[in-house]
């Protein structure tokens, strides 16, 4: 049985933590995860869904604010453990730690490497319209996203996946392929191979600013961007200076037969409603009609709810920037 330092935060990195916990062939020695952070509006702290796996299988948990010259640092140099995994840590490791390991470091990245190095490689697939996804096991080096692949498996993503859904796909077939691949590389019967350089591309984290929706953009292109930030960190447009989200919807070519609309109108136009949509307009003469909406200061809501307290026709002509 094979001694295994991991390192993760999100539901993405819980999902593979159950997966060594259930192995046979694998004990979990030690948990490393992001400090407890402020959640929701009352700010509560609150542990991340890793550190609770670990707690309820009473594996030891460390969480360094910083990594590097903690107390943390020197505690896992000192287990002596066979390897380190990791999935969406969050923190830069240290290379004397990446090395220590008989067998070093993996990591379970949510992307084809070499495309989409970084931290938010499942929105920027879905952002870009790609047609399939997947997860990669690569060895850690000090570069980020740079090491060596172990194993890759490839996933089709669907018209309707959002991030959500992705995440949870992603991590199921990347801890099935994790277990597969640990035991190969403890077997000596796993080789992993270079990335080629010409096909890199990186996944920066998301900035504020790249939440709001351009209505300029193609009706396809905009159910794209929502969808690739649905449900974190969600996408907003402004409407009389507050800002609304826009949870869902779908594109149009033309306004549906029946729905008179304002013609010519500019991008970002309300230009027709019925009883379940807002028809807004977009680039490239496309419509995206909008099916959820979230009001300024107000929850969530199906379009059909939102009208019932606000008549179609005080929408119509309306513009959101």
């Amino acid at each position: 049985m094979k001694k295994i330092i991991f390192m993760g935060t999100p539901e993405f990195a819980a999902t593979i933590l159950t997966g060594l916990i259930q192995d046979v062939d694998s004990q979990v020695i030690a948990v490393v995860t992001q400090p407890d952070r402020p959640v929701g509006r009352k700010r509560v702290l609150t542990p991340s869904p890793v550190k609770e796996i670990a707690l309820n299988h009473e594996i030891p948990v460390y969480q360094p604010e910083v990594m590097a010259d903690s107390q943390a640092y020197q505690d896992l140099l000192a287990l002596d453990a066979d390897i380190i995994v990791t999935a969406a840590y969050g923190q830069l490791i240290p290379e004397p730690l990446l090395q220590a390991p008989k067998y070093g470091a993996v990591n379970v990245h949510a992307s084809l490497l070499p495309k989409y190095r970084g931290g938010a490689p499942i929105h920027y697939a879905i952002w870009k319209g790609d047609q399939e996804t997947g997860v990669s096991i690569m060895q850690m080096v000090k570069e980020l996203d740079a090491g060596d692949v172990y194993a890759q498996i490839s996933l089709p993503i669907g018209d309707q996946d959002d991030v959500g859904t992705l995440f949870k796909k992603l991590a199921l077939i990347g801890r099935e392929l994790l277990i597969d691949t640990l035991q190969r590389i403890f077997d000596g019967a796993i080789s992993p191979q270079k990335q080629d350089p010409a096909l890199v591309s990186y996944s920066p984290t998301i900035k504020k600013e790249e939440e709001q929706i351009n209505w300029n953009l193609s009706a396809q292109a905009i159910d794209a961007h929502i969808r690739a930030f649905r449900p974190f960190p969600t996408t907003y447009t402004l409407l009389d200076q507050e800002r609304v989200k826009i949870w869902q919807g779908y594109p149009l070519k033309a306004l549906p037969a029946g729905i008179e609309g304002v013609d010519p109108a500019q991008a970002g136009t309300i230009i027709g409603a019925d009883s379940d949509h807002l028809y807004v307009q977009a680039g490239d003469q496309t419509v995206f009609a909008i099916e959820e909406y979230q009001p300024a200061g107000k929850r969530r809501m199906s379009v059909t709810e939102f009208l019932k307290g606000t008549p179609a026709q005080q929408m119509i002509g309306r513009h959101f920037d």
